[in-house]
């Protein structure tokens, strides 16, 4: 696998990570960084019409079920093993680079969900569907390149988020409770493929009950550990600022580019603004307004990176298990135990102040963040394969191919897994970039009049 490490680490390198960060800045100057100057605004429109009632029309799944579904298809082990990845071999700058990805990623994000729901069609079932595919073909009016993008979209289901997504839980499995890998991704793979048979709405009514539990499940076990340690907080944040920014011989190996590469690429898989995937989800919502889903986009970012990522990055940065010049050490001598690489370092921070029950914390929590991405990747994959055919034989191949993927995924490498998620992501993130910026006037457009509706109507309410 040195030839995929090679391709992603050339991807990444440079001029990707600077096209994401080029794209959500020009989103947040365009809009004169609508994500933090209007803050109370979308907050208004997202966490504040939770209380409100709406009409259902029956075209789709309410905000709250198309939140849950790409929320279940981003917050997964990638907030917990891949954030204690990241700062292992990228260093603590890593999440100085992951707050700014997220960030300016915040208004990618808002481009996607809005331009998602502009385009989005009625399936044959009579539901919404819609995502990057659409856009690009009938905004952009590139019907080749949209098929590209199902195909890259399909690898990624099956070789990039379901195998990261298995292989973290049955490791987490395996090192808690010593159950067998196989035997954890057979019954994931069984349940998955139940799951997905019954369609958007079961996976969004799923998905509504499952993401709230774990998230308030791991943020208030990971605030517990943090304010055990809470006299570390200043010294952690110094040492993300100053291995975000200090030359390589400073900080003992790390460097800057390390920091960027890493942080950016695992801010992305965490929230996925400038992938696409996940705008698949929000195309499904009943709204009228496509600037008002884009709200939530915003609000999809800020939660899954900035309040998830951050919880796992200060527990471990808090906890003293992990000491950058010995971890370069490892990373140097080629003898990285498996205790400091992702989910077990994590679980490890949790059990120094909980014991037992922490590691099982984290082991629960990884079970939901894994089977509701798992979920959520299978869902966009289905889209994907509608996209590209309409052979029910074809559907029933992806359903085959799913479960063994889940299989394979349980009982693979966890730093070749890691490595072909980055790789998939940089090709699906080339083509939708591309589109975001080429679309980026109907976008604005849809923003600037979701803003007139609302000055017209009054704020948090909908046009009848």
């Amino acid at each position: 696998m040195t030839f995929i490490a090679k391709l992603s680490g050339m991807l990444w390198g440079g001029p990707l990570l600077a096209a994401f960060l080029l794209v959500g800045g020009y989103y947040s100057i365009r809009t004169g960084f609508f994500q933090i100057f209007h803050l109370p605004l979308w907050w208004r429109t997202t966490v504040g019409s939770l209380v409100q009632k709406r009409e259902r029309t029956g075209e789709g799944i309410t905000q709250l079920q198309a939140l849950s579904t790409a929320l279940a298809g981003i917050i997964g082990t990638g907030s917990v093993a891949g954030v204690a990845a990241a700062i292992f071999y990228g260093g603590p700058g890593a999440v100085f680079w992951m707050w700014m990805s997220a960030l300016l990623g915040a208004m990618t994000g808002f481009a996607e969900k809005t331009l998602a729901v502009r385009h989005r069609e009625k399936g044959p079932d009579g539901q919404w569907r819609g995502g990057p595919m659409q856009y690009i073909k009938k905004g952009l009016n590139l019907p080749a390149l949209a098929r590209f993008v199902a195909v890259l979209g399909v690898a990624e289901t099956l070789l990039g988020s379901n195998l990261a997504q298995a292989n973290s839980i049955a490791t987490a499995l395996a090192g808690t409770a010593g159950a067998n890998r196989r035997a954890v991704g057979i019954v994931l793979a069984a349940l998955v493929s139940v799951i997905l048979v019954g369609g958007i709405r079961r996976i969004g009514g799923l998905c509504e009950f499952l993401v709230p539990l774990m998230a308030v499940l791991y943020i208030g076990g990971g605030l517990a550990v943090i304010i055990v340690h809470y006299r570390q907080i200043p010294a952690a944040l110094e040492q993300i600022l100053r291995y975000a920014f200090a030359p390589r011989a400073v900080v003992g190996g790390y460097s800057m580019g390390t920091a960027l590469r890493y942080g950016v690429a695992r801010g992305v898989f965490t929230n996925e603004a400038g992938l696409g995937m996940a705008s698949m989800a929000h195309a499904c919502a009943e709204v009228k307004e496509p600037g008002e889903q884009g709200m939530w986009g915003i609000f999809e970012v800020f939660f899954a990176t900035i309040v998830i990522c951050s919880v796992t990055s200060f527990v471990i940065l808090t906890s003293g298990l992990y000491v950058p010049e010995e971890a370069m050490s490892m990373i140097r001598g080629g003898n990285v135990p498996a205790s400091m690489l992702g989910a077990p370092l994590v679980a490890g921070c949790f059990a120094a102040v909980m014991g037992r029950a922490g590691e099982w914390l984290v082991t629960v929590s990884l079970i939901l963040f894994a089977f509701t991405s798992l979920i959520g990747a299978g869902y966009c994959g289905r889209r994907c394969v509608e996209e590209l055919c309409t052979s029910r034989w074809l559907m029933v191949l992806y359903h085959l191919i799913l479960p063994a993927c889940i299989i394979m995924g349980a009982v693979a490498d966890l730093t070749t897994v890691w490595e072909l998620v980055d790789l998939l992501n940089a090709m699906l993130a080339i083509p939708n970039l591309a589109a975001l910026l080429l679309l980026s006037p109907e976008a604005l457009w849809c923003l600037r009049r979701f803003l007139a509706v609302q000055r017209e109507i009054g704020p948090g309410k909908e046009r009848s």
